[in-house]
Parts: C-alpha cells; sequence; structure tokens
C-alpha cells in the first residue's frame, strides 16, 4: 500500500461469514467450507492455517459460542467504516516514523474464537468474534481495533528470526510482541492493554526475576529450544488466551518486551536506528544488555 489517505478496511470476508448466521442459523461445516472458505480472500488464507484450520474446527468454534460472533455481526461489523479515518491517522505516523517500510492492507474475518490478530508481509488480520466480545462498547471496540492496526503493521515488518533469535526464544518473542506494543504507544499516544500495564507496572521488579528464571531454564532445554510452544514456561508469558496463569493478564511478555524496547530506544543516540535494530532483532541478547532494562 502506498499513501496512507487510502488505506481502506477491507470487511468482505467478515460480510460473507455474517450472511451464513443470519435467522439464527449455526452455519455446518458443509456450508463454511462452500461458502466461506472456498474462494475465500487474503485474510482468511492467512488466518486458516494456525487458527481456523479448517471447516470442522470452525464449526465446532460458531457452535460452541454462537452469540459471540452474532454480537460482533451486529455491534462491529458496522462501525468498521468509520474506524476508516483511525486507520489512516496510524499510517500516516507510521509513514512519518518508518517512511520506507510499506503499510499493510487490512483484512477483516471470522476465526475460529482463538485470535485477535496475525499478520503476514502481505497483509494483517484482524478475527472480529475475538475483538469484539460480547458487552465491547464502541469505545472500547475503537481502542482495541486502534491497537490491532498499530500492533499488526509491526509484525509485517519482522523477519524470519536468526539463529540467536531462535536459541532464546523466550526473549525473542517478548521482543518480537513488545516492539509491536512499543511502536503501537508511539503512533496511537495510547498504552496496548492498559489493565495489564497497570498489573505489571506494581509488580516488575518481581516479574522481571519470573521472566529471567524462565528464560534460563528454557535455554539450558533443547526440547523447549526447539519447541517453545510445548514449554510450560513458554506459556506463563505467551499463547495462553484464557489459559494465563491465575491472576496473571494474558501474554503478560509482550510487556517485558515492550519495556525493554522502551529502554533499548531511549538510551540510544539515534532512535530512529534504533527502532530499525529492534525490527531487524538480529541478537535479542545483545539488545536486552544494551537497553541496560533489569540491571
Amino acid at each position: 500500500m502506498g499513501d496512507p489517505l487510502q488505506a481502506e478496511i477491507d470487511a468482505r470476508d467478515a460480510l460473507r461469514f455474517a450472511l451464513l448466521m443470519k435467522a439464527d442459523v449455526i452455519p455446518t461445516p458443509e456450508i463454511l467450507q462452500r461458502d466461506y472458505l472456498d474462494g475465500a480472500g487474503l485474510g482468511v488464507k492467512i488466518f486458516t492455517p494456525g487458527r481456523i484450520v479448517n471447516a470442522t474446527r470452525l464449526a465446532r468454534a460458531v457452535a460452541a459460542t454462537p452469540e459471540n460472533y452474532r454480537y460482533a455481526i451486529r455491534e462491529c461489523l458496522p462501525q468498521l467504516p468509520a474506524l476508516r479515518s483511525d486507520l489512516r491517522a496510524i499510517y500516516l505516523a507510521y509513514a512519518g516514523l518508518l517512511p520506507k517500510r510499506p503499510l499493510p492492507a487490512i483484512k477483516i474475518v471470522f476465526g475460529a474464537g482463538n485470535s485477535g490478530g496475525t499478520a503476514s508481509s502481505e497483509a494483517q488480520v484482524i478475527g472480529l468474534e475475538v475483538t469484539c466480545l460480547p458487552g465491547t462498547t464502541p469505545e472500547q471496540f475503537r481502542t482495541k481495533m486502534r491497537a490491532f492496526f498499530a500492533h499488526e503493521t509491526v509484525h509485517t515488518w519482522q523477519g524470519e528470526q536468526t539463529q540467536q533469535a531462535l536459541a532464546d526464544p523466550l526473549l525473542s518473542q517478548a521482543l518480537i510482541e513488545g516492539v509491536a506494543d512499543y511502536l503501537a504507544t508511539l503512533v496511537t499516544g495510547e498504552v496496548p492493554d492498559p489493565p495489564r500495564d497497570a498489573w505489571a507496572r506494581q509488580r516488575e521488579s518481581w516479574l522481571w526475576q519470573e521472566f529471567q528464571r524462565d528464560r534460563q531454564a528454557m535455554q539450558a532445554d533443547n526440547d523447549s529450544v526447539r519447541n517453545p510452544l510445548a514449554s510450560a514456561r513458554f506459556r506463563r508469558w505467551f499463547a495462553n488466551y484464557r489459559s494465563a496463569p491465575e491472576g496473571w493478564p494474558y501474554e503478560a511478555g509482550y510487556w517485558i518486551g515492550m519495556r525493554i524496547a522502551e529502554a533499548y530506544v531511549a538510551g540510544a543516540h539515534d532512535k530512529r536506528a534504533a527502532i530499525q535494530e529492534l525490527l531487524e532483532l538480529r541478537d535479542p541478547a545483545w539488545i536486552l544488555k544494551a537497553s541496560g532494562y533489569g540491571l
């Protein structure tokens, strides 16, 4: 995408899904395959491998929480056109901050209730049934969508992980997500997930000690390095939507990474160059050391 003033929110796949939920009908796997997954746009194609997976899984998710989907269709899908100005403002800010970075297309879809968003190099994709849970007000939806527009855009700029990053999976994931949250604060002026931010700031020193303990244990365990998602230590911090440790917010590792990114840029003489280094993330351990965070 070139001109931020031409940015649009593409909800065509979401509108196709909405047609299948009319008259209190819960679509079968066959209907979802034929009328949603087959012939789907780029957003659904990006969302399918790790989130929707297949029509059977999607049908099961819809049948389990049909009101979540109906609420999002009824209350939030009609709000999307009004958010175009927010998207364009965020993209104008990114064009000023990182003028050489391409701005991704925005795709709105309905998924299997397990992800609010993801990104590829081609587009950022937002799952409406997660970003608009029952009870979400228009103001809350706008704030959440602004955060997603800003956060997921950063993921479209992050490349393959280096060997140094792969050997340090907890810190690497913290910086991947935390850099996205940090840049989102720069272009929106809002901290992503204020309740998580308030919770973490009250116990920052303890939280950092816990993170470091889990990080070092994972680095010493070859299985955890090879397959971080299978590690209980990793899931304390990431990939724990609806399954975070008791008393913890979801995805507390995002906050740790954001704080490291803040410290790294604050201490850099050339702050734009520092942001580029955070996006490239060649050596997460060196970034942490240079940031001075936790020392």
